[in-house]
């Protein structure tokens, strides 16, 4: 029997009660498909333990999680934490030491789910983003602080190898889509030096991949594209930043934050990939047992892809069609179906499969 050790990071806010719920759907469809079980190890590293012992990750923890087969993630932010710490000292500390450089963001309209975009049925599209540098780098700093003449820099970083990497993985993915077609959104009109290193280092990546269709996009006019016309986009790659907001954007268009997945990959596999929900803590639904758990649902499905179990992720995405289709939804999506519901209904599909 196969066995895939995963490390299991609640963190703060809603992730905590879906993560659960995702682990109770892995746990179900495991013991349904009878050739693979999973070993679970859970890790505290939330804001209450940074409030209560002044750190998120303990020495050595990086590690640790280094043993393991993947890493699924809650969300981390916490009303007592500035943002710029809770980020920087979990989420970013994964990504950045394990180098998960391509952020994977599916984004669709699942059945039964209703869009507020006219057309939204068109949505099929895959985001990549650049997950190790660009604006995210943390190069920078502050001086003079307090004072008039305070000065605070953020600059972003752009290096030949971070974006030939990404781009080639984005083009690989492209290639075994149907449609064969590629967007690079970029912004170099206006920042005239690591953007235009970008654009460049995709056209000669496209070189390698003639069979792939291309177009490339102002981020301004991307978010309208996709708001417009999402039927004119398949996979769009983009730097840090700009992912981080369309992928959003593609997520409110396709029904909900909810429901949307996200893959942090190290796509050699020397170190771990980490699978997230991307709706964030939520601290003021947190604790009231009504999150929608789809988002981990979905993620778990791109994490058994990885896992190397693509009839378990079939498996799983079939029943989470099947559910959102049953119009058995959360307040989110216009239900009043709580948590608890909806990962009883999962489960119980999976059972009668």
């Amino acid at each position: 029997m196969r066995s895939h050790r995963v490390a299991v990071i609640p963190g703060d806010g809603i992730g905590l009660e879906v993560i659960e719920a995702g682990k109770k759907v892995l746990e179900t469809l495991a013991k349904k498909s009878g050739d693979f079980h999973f070993e679970f190890e859970d890790f505290d590293w939330s804001s209450q333990r940074y409030l209560s012992q002044g750190e998120y990750i303990p020495e050595g923890g990086l590690d640790k999680l280094s043993k393991f087969d993947a890493i699924y993630f809650g969300a981390v932010g916490s009303q007592d934490v500035p943002d710029h710490v809770s980020l920087w000292e979990l989420r970013l500390a994964i990504c950045q030491g394990f180098d998960q450089y391509a952020n994977v963001r599916p984004a669709r309209v699942l059945p039964g789910v209703n869009s507020r975009l006219k057309g939204a049925e068109e949505i099929d599209w895959i985001i990549v983003r650049e997950n190790s540098e660009g604006e995210y780098s943390g190069n920078g700093g502050r001086v003079h602080q307090g004072h008039p003449e305070e000065v605070g820099t953020e600059v972003s970083v752009f290096t030949r190898k971070g974006i030939e990497r990404i781009h080639r993985f984005a083009f690989k993915l492209a290639q075994s889509r149907p449609r064969k077609k590629l967007t690079l959104v970029t912004k170099s009109n206006a920042q005239r030096h690591g953007m235009v290193l970008w654009d460049e280092v995709f056209f000669e990546v496209a070189k390698d991949f003639p069979d792939v269709k291309i177009d490339r996009e102002l981020v301004d006019a991307a978010t309208t594209r996709m708001v417009l016309k999402p039927e004119t986009m398949d996979v769009i790659v983009a730097t840090n930043l700009h992912a981080d907001i369309l992928s959003d954007l593609a997520a409110a268009l396709s029904g909900s934050l909810g429901i949307a997945p996200t893959a942090n990959l190290n796509p050699e596999r020397i170190y771990p990939s980490m699978f997230e929900p991307i709706h964030g803590s939520a601290f003021d639904i947190a604790g009231q047992g009504i999150a929608n758990p789809v988002g981990s649902f979905w993620t778990a499905a791109m994490m058994l892809e990885h896992l190397g179990e693509a009839t378990a992720a079939e498996r799983l995405m079939a029943a989470i069609e099947r559910l959102t289709d049953s119009g058995l939804q959360t307040k989110d999506l216009g239900g009043s179906a709580n948590t608890r519901d909806v990962t009883q209904a999962i489960c119980s599909d999976i059972e009668q499969q």
